[in-house]
């Protein structure tokens, strides 16, 4: 398993560091964690690489594929996957716990149309994924980033849904879920004013699809009157 982000390094040889729009608030691993880590990643491990690849020698097959991007403790991606063989998941997660807890769920269901990398999802899209191979991405309850000082730092950027319609296919669909009020509107501002897409809902939002299942934190908020926003934008 390589690191989650490239060190990139100024003329000097100095190393730079980087914006992300992540932080790594990563724990000790348990010891089923290190086991899974060990013994399922070369069933369900995808190492970065700075050069592309075939998405479809990853399964070995055509079937459609969908991106989830940050899928914590996987719980709800191996779901879906389990839901739906007729396809095939690519998840992308940088904490080393929740990737090794997403194969032991997708080890336990007998999943095998799954895929993970522990890396920036920026870098994957950028260097590893060749353009338009991807019929949805999923990014489900991302880090909020509340203060406005740290809104800058929120991954649903002008520059990152540019660079995910260079990925998708035409017709292809960018799914985002929040429970921040605050940054479903940003969201929603984001990818109105992104040259390419179009949003699927009659009014701004739609409802949670059936596909996307409803995790226990998201019930939680449910039953304390927590709203949750879903927005769906196609490539046009």
């Amino acid at each position: 398993m390589t690191e989650v982000t490239k060190p990139e390094y100024d003329a000097d040889g100095k190393y730079l560091r980087k914006v992300r729009s992540f932080v790594r608030r990563e724990g000790r691993l348990t010891t089923g964690q290190q086991r899974a880590l060990d013994e399922l990643w070369s069933v369900y491990g995808v190492d970065f690489s700075s050069s592309r690849v075939d998405p479809q020698q990853l399964f070995a097959n055509e079937a459609p594929l969908v991106l989830e991007i940050g899928f914590g403790m996987g719980a709800s991606l191996v779901e879906m996957a389990k839901n739906a063989p007729d396809k095939n998941f690519i998840g992308i997660e940088v904490h080393r716990p929740g990737v090794a807890t997403c194969m032991m769920a997708a080890d336990e269901a007998g999943v095998s149309n799954l895929r993970v990398l522990c890396h920036d999802a920026v870098e994957v899209l950028e260097d590893m994924l060749p353009e338009h191979c991807l019929d949805t991405v999923q990014l489900f309850f991302p880090d909020p980033w509340h203060k406005k000082r740290h809104h800058k730092r929120r991954i649903v950027q002008p520059e990152f849904v540019a660079m995910l319609q260079r990925s998708l296919k035409a017709g292809g669909t960018f799914h985002m879920a929040t429970d921040w009020e605050n940054y479903a509107e940003h969201m929603l501002e984001v990818m109105n004013a992104a040259p390419g897409y179009q949003n699927t809902a009659e009014a701004d939002y739609v409802e949670r699809p059936d596909w996307r299942p409803l995790t226990k934190f998201e019930q939680r908020g449910h039953n304390r009157g927590h709203g949750v926003w879903d927005l769906i934008f196609k490539t046009i």
